[in-house]
Parts: C-alpha cells; sequence; structure tokens
C-alpha cells in the first residue's frame, strides 16, 4: 500500500511596504504652515513623506518606532538638551515619529520586498540628515516643530532687552552677520524680474526636481549656493554628472547632500579629484553610484583622502580590495584615523577578527561606536554562551551583525531562535539570521516548515528565494515517503 503525504506549502508574503543648549522657556515666533509642512517632505529624497503605516506587522513596527525614538533622543542630546529634556520630547512627539517611520519605509522600500530588516545603521543614516536639514532651518524651535508636529507652532516674539532710548513698542532684535548673509542669500532665491521670473538658476533647479521649498533649505544650510551663476557653475557640473550615468532623478538628492560640489571647479578640482581616485583602484564605470552615495568625496583634499587609505594599506589591503572598499563605501573617507578607524580595528583584533577582511565585506561597521554599538553586542553573545573565538568567527562571516540594535533586533530574534530546536552552533555558521525580518521571514517560514514535519538548515530556510524554499520543503517531504512505505 502506497501512503501519499500531502504538505500545503503556503508561501509566506513579502508584504511590500510603503515606505546648543535650550533654555525651559523657549521663543515662541510665527512661521507660516506652507513653510513647515515642507519639512514634512524627505531631505534626502524630495518625497512627499505621507505614508500609510497600516500594512506594516505591529511587531515590526513598534521595533522601528523605538530605534527612531532613540536616533531622535541622542541627536536631540547632541543639540545640548539633558536626559530629562530629551525624554520629555520624546514623549509629545508620537506624531513626528510616525512620520519618520513613514520615511524609512519609502527610502528603503526595497528592503522590505525581500524580507530584511533595516539595520541601525541604515536608520541612522536616514533619519540624521533629515533631523539636521530641520534643525538647521528651525534652530532652537526645534523642540517646538516635533511636539506639535504636523501643526506648525504658532508663537509670539521674544521678549528682548531694550536700552534707554528704546520704546517699549520698538524691541531690539540682534542680527548677527552670518544670520544677515543667511537671509539675503534666501530672499534672492525668490526674487524675479520685470517679467515674473525667477532667476535663471532657480528654473534651472526646478527643471531638475527641485522645488523652491527645496532650494531655500540647501541656502539656508549653505547660503553661497543662491549666488552659483547658472552657466559658470551649476550647468558644468550638472551635464557632467549625467554625463557619467548619473539619473536626472538623482541630481536632487546629491546637490541636496553636497550643494558645495557645484561651487568648485570641475576642470581644477573635481575631474584631478577622480583621476587620483581611479588610480586608487576606484571603479570608473560605478562613479554615478560612488558620487549618489556619497557626494562629499569629490570635495575632499587628496590629503585627507590619502590618509584613510594609508590606513586601508596598514591593516592589510591590496590596491585593488581598496578600491573596491572606496567604490562600495565612499563614505570611509570621512572617517578619523586616530579617533575612529584605528580604535575600531583595535578591537576587532582583540575578537580575533581578520580586520582587512572585515572592511574589505563590511566596510559600513567601522562608522560604528566601540562603547555604543561594538561592546554591548559583543558581551550579549559572551553572556548567552558563546566563546570568544565564536563571536570572532561570526562578526568574520557577517560584518553587518554589529550594525542591528541590541534591543530591538537581535535581542527578540535570539529569543525566538531559543524556540527553533536549532543547535546554538548554527548561529554561528550562519550569523545572516539577524539580518532577516522576525515577523515577514523568520517566523512564517519556520512555521511551514514544522507543519511539513522536516528540518532544513538554518541557510536554506531563510537565504533560499521563495520558489526555491518550496522546492526544498517538498524534496523534503517526498524523502520521507519511502521511509513510511518501509515501514508500513
Amino acid at each position: 500500500m502506497t501512503m501519499r503525504y500531502f504538505c500545503a506549502v503556503r508561501s509566506a508574503p513579502l508584504v511590500p511596504l510603503p515606505g546648543g543648549s535650550f533654555s525651559s522657556s523657549r521663543a515662541r515666533v510665527a512661521f507660516s504652515r506652507k513653510i513647515f509642512f515642507c519639512h514634512a517632505k524627505f531631505a534626502d529624497s524630495g518625497i512627499e513623506g505621507t505614508v500609510s503605516l497600516k500594512m506594516v506587522s505591529p511587531t515590526l513596527l513598534a521595533a522601528e518606532k523605538e530605534e527612531a525614538k532613540a536616533v531622535l533622543t541622542l541627536f536631540l542630546k547632541k543639540q545640548g538638551l539633558s536626559n530629562v529634556v530629551a525624554a520629555r520630547t520624546i514623549n509629545k512627539s508620537d506624531s513626528f515619529i510616525e512620520h519618520l517611520i513613514s520615511r524609512l519605509h519609502v527610502v528603503h522600500k526595497s528592503r522590505y520586498l525581500v524580507g530584511r530588516e533595516l539595520t541601525t545603521l541604515e536608520i541612522r543614516e536616514a533619519l540624521i540628515p533629515y533631523l539636521e536639514t530641520l534643525h538647521e532651518e528651525n534652530g532652537d524651535l526645534i523642540i517646538d516643530v516635533v511636539e506639535s508636529f504636523p501643526n506648525p507652532p504658532v508663537k509670539e516674539k521674544p521678549v528682548s532687552s531694550v536700552s534707554p532710548s528704546d520704546t517699549p513698542d520698538t524691541p531690539v532684535t540682534p542680527v548677527t552677520s552670518a544670520n544677515s548673509k543667511k537671509l539675503k542669500a534666501i530672499s534672492r532665491v525668490s526674487e524675479i524680474d520685470i517679467d515674473g521670473n525667477l532667476r535663471p538658476n532657480i528654473l534651472y533647479l526646478q527643471e531638475l526636481g527641485l522645488d523652491l521649498d527645496q532650494i531655500k533649505g540647501i541656502t539656508r544650510r549653505f547660503p553661497s549656493f543662491a549666488y552659483y551663476s547658472l552657466e559658470g557653475k551649476i550647468k558644468p557640473v550638472v551635464e557632467f554628472l549625467l554625463d557619467l550615468g548619473v539619473s536626472k532623478s538623482d541630481i536632487p538628492n546629491i546637490l541636496h547632500k553636497r550643494p558645495q560640489l557645484c561651487g568648485i571647479s570641475l576642470h581644477e578640482n573635481i575631474r584631478p579629484t577622480m583621476k587620483f581616485l581611479e588610480g586608487l583602484g576606484v571603479d570608473k564605470t560605478q562613479w554615478a553610484k560612488v558620487i549618489y552615495r556619497f557626494p562629499a568625496l569629490l570635495t575632499y583634499s587628496r590629503q585627507k583622502m590619502q590618509t584613510a587609505v594609508d590606513f586601508l594599506y596598514d591593516i592589510g589591503l591590496s590596491k585593488e580590495n581598496i578600491g573596491k572598499v572606496l567604490t562600495r563605501w565612499p563614505n570611509i573617507t570621512s572617517y578619523s584615523v586616530e579617533d575612529k578607524l584605528q580604535p575600531t580595528a583595535k578591537y576587532f583584533r582583540s575578537l580575533g577578527v581578520d580586520v582587512s577582511v572585515l572592511i574589505l565585506r563590511a566596510p559600513q561597521t567601522f562608522g560604528l561606536s566601540i562603547e555604543a554599538n561594538l561592546k554591548p553586542i559583543t558581551e550579549f553573545f559572551l553572556e548567552n554562551g558563546y566563546t570568544k573565538d565564536e563571536v570572532g568567527t561570526m562578526i568574520s562571516r557577517y560584518g553587518a551583525l554589529y550594525t542591528f540594535s541590541l534591543n530591538e533586533n537581535l535581542i527578540p530574534k535570539w529569543k525566538f531562535y531559543l524556540t527553533m530546536e536549532y543547535p546554538k552552533s548554527e548561529l554561528v555558521k550562519f550569523p545572516q539570521y539577524f539580518g532577516y525580518s522576525l515577523e515577514e521571514r523568520i517566523k512564517p517560514r519556520y512555521a511551514l516548515m514544522k507543519e511539513c514535519g522536516v528540518t532544513l538548515l538554518l541557510n536554506q530556510l531563510l537565504s533560499l528565494s521563495r520558489s526555491n524554499f518550496e522546492k526544498a520543503l517538498e524534496a523534503k517531504v517526498k524523502k520521507l515517503v519511502p521511509d513510511e512505505d518501509q515501514s508500513s
């Protein structure tokens, strides 16, 4: 008698997710709703920030909210707020936190489509530039902006001290030369000629996809941008980028990240810098991607870049691999060798890690804080029974492991792992486990595997595509049939 076994292989759907000190009595000023709502645009993308969160699993959403709160807390403290004031602001900022989450879902939409969660570093890099832009635009009013989102805080002017010759009706508001320069630059952006047209450079930027509010935002951060000539500076650089293969839709992001790019000579600075970097091994066919990732690279001095390159040579990278690192993660040239790169390399060596291999595979890891990111994760694995050598192996195999949040990512996944009936050694073999979404990938696939009554390697369970995962389950189920037939 032939016994037929059937396992309903229902693949778990991968749901596409849409994507300094401050006083206690803050100054109150009035600014228009239109200006405030321009802040709700994504500073790096120009995409409107209205995104539905309804399709996001509650667990993942809760974890991301905690990550966003942590980023906002650190940012506020960096501006000079005390722990108490920062915490109080976070507690009043639910709407703003949701706005930040919407930003993540739009900017990193592709990550969700393949069932991968964002790393702490990716979240930081998506949110911090946006927060910095808001702070540059609003100064000490940043707390009001955060707490009152999405409504602009409408407030009265501050009371200023007056001299004996002043009357109560004419308060004195000092304006620094820097503020004056900024205000003049912003005003210049909106100037029109007798025919009612904006300046040619502004019209050109609008044709590229930048709206007037975005151009003003760039000018607030870098006033000189308003004075760049169209034919002499902006247009030659933009056309050069387009010739390199940069998409026209990416130009606004590049100019927002590094407006200074339009202020340096194409022939005396940009081209020679690119030639210098190509000599170091940067892939000339990848310039469009390199510039989009980190446009500041082309504005750095050769001395600054050479310092980072010398470090890469010192840790044992070949010229070819240095080129790969610079192509994949040009941001590394912005890290301080003395304060960041060398201490991080020393720390990883203490765990038995080959730092040259690690920096080649995951150069972004070297931008993390040793005290805030690296040490807590190492201690977590040691406390849960892994040896230092095993931790070093895990890092070597999956350098991005340390870019995840300990509390919101690693710990929840570790707790679930303990229920999965895999030995602890399996994580040493496949630490990439921590890179997959717990709710959208790990749990559904594990439940389906158990339902079929078979066991796949952890690697097979998570890394296979949907169709290959189904095939692997079917193959395992078929192998059970002869055994059952023989026993009957």
